[in-house]
């Protein structure tokens, strides 16, 4: 009788270990833990929200010096003071509600995917190659484009393009009104409008940010993933900004492109028919460094939020690690 109940305790307490196994995997010959998708979603969600409600100014003045295409600004800070002077300094925060959404899903599903892809892609030992991180980051940014991405982009884009603040003369009064009319007008694809040159875009920049990101950490502060050490948030920041500033140089005809595609109005202006149709005009009609429009912002917007969004997530992540290992 007791060999009997102490095989059912046994059996009862390898269930429980296989169950506490699926929220976090330790590896007892590398004691690493392996942090679960869901843990990653949540980190990424709450530094994705922290970013917008930063930085939405740089992106509204992005997007105005990307469709500028008369010169109207002379550079980011005339760009910023001409739409304060003329719209007043609220405007600065025009999308900021498709934005902070977006991005909060953006992230949550971007560090989510990514966390899942690597368990797909490492080995028995749970080491992950440099090569399977990129592939791992590449179908992260790939499917935050479709899902997420490109129609809260189309939105944002609308929104910010719009000049003045006297809603009964802008066309797109909030997102939800913009959204619609765009299902209206141009049907459900009106959504998707610049998919291709998104998928490019975010494919490339987060095959980069999450592979640099583990190098930054492991190269400048000895830290290494799953290993119970928690970085100061200003240490994040600084691999955060640093893994963030290759994408954005990588990418910038991508990001024109996207921007182009999703602004132009059925019928109005010069239309483009596609992707590779948009670099083609964009560089005959205004000249290759056209291609890079944006790219300063970009840089002073991205690595920021980056730092921002590392901050918040390697803490979460952090402290998730330690509790698994205490």
């Amino acid at each position: 009788t007791l060999s009997t109940t102490t095989g059912f305790g046994f059996r009862r307490k390898q269930r429980k270990m296989a169950t506490f196994a699926s929220s976090a995997i330790k590896s007892d010959k590398s004691n690493v833990v392996v942090v679960t998708p869901a843990i990653k979603a949540v980190a990424g969600s709450v530094g994705g929200m922290m970013e917008a409600c930063c930085l939405q100014p740089i992106d509204v003045i992005k997007t105005r010096l990307q469709l500028d295409r008369v010169g109207n600004y002379r550079g980011i800070a005339h760009c910023g003071n001409t739409i304060i002077n003329q719209e007043g300094a609220k405007a600065l925060w025009k999308g900021l509600t498709p934005f902070a959404t977006h991005l909060t899903l953006k992230y949550a599903l971007r560090m989510g995917t990514n966390a899942f892809f690597q368990s797909l892609l490492r080995d028995k030992e749970g080491k992950l190659t440099q090569q399977k991180r990129m592939l791992a980051g590449f179908g992260a940014g790939v499917t935050e484009a479709l899902l997420v991405v490109t129609p809260f982009e189309v939105v944002k884009i609308k929104l910010q393009q719009q000049k003045g603040l006297a809603v009964d003369q802008l066309k797109y009064k909030n997102p939800i009104h913009c959204a619609t009319t765009i299902l209206k007008e141009s049907g459900p694809m009106g959504l998707w409008a610049g998919a291709t040159p998104t998928i490019c875009r975010n494919g490339t920049n987060q095959m980069c940010l999450f592979a640099m990101k583990n190098n930054c950490d492991a190269w400048i502060w000895d830290k290494h993933e799953g290993d119970g050490r928690v970085l100061a948030p200003w240490q994040s920041m600084i691999s955060g900004f640093m893994a963030a500033v290759v994408g954005p140089v990588a990418t910038g005809p991508f990001d024109v492109a996207k921007t182009r595609m999703m602004a132009q109005e059925k019928g109005v202006g010069t239309q483009y028919t596609g992707f590779f149709n948009c670099i083609a005009t964009v560089a005959k009609e205004e000249g290759p460094l056209a291609l890079y429009r944006g790219l300063l912002p970009r840089l002073m917007r991205i690595p920021p939020g980056q730092a921002i969004t590392w901050a918040v997530a390697d803490q979460i992540i952090g402290l998730y690690e330690g509790a698994v290992r205490h």
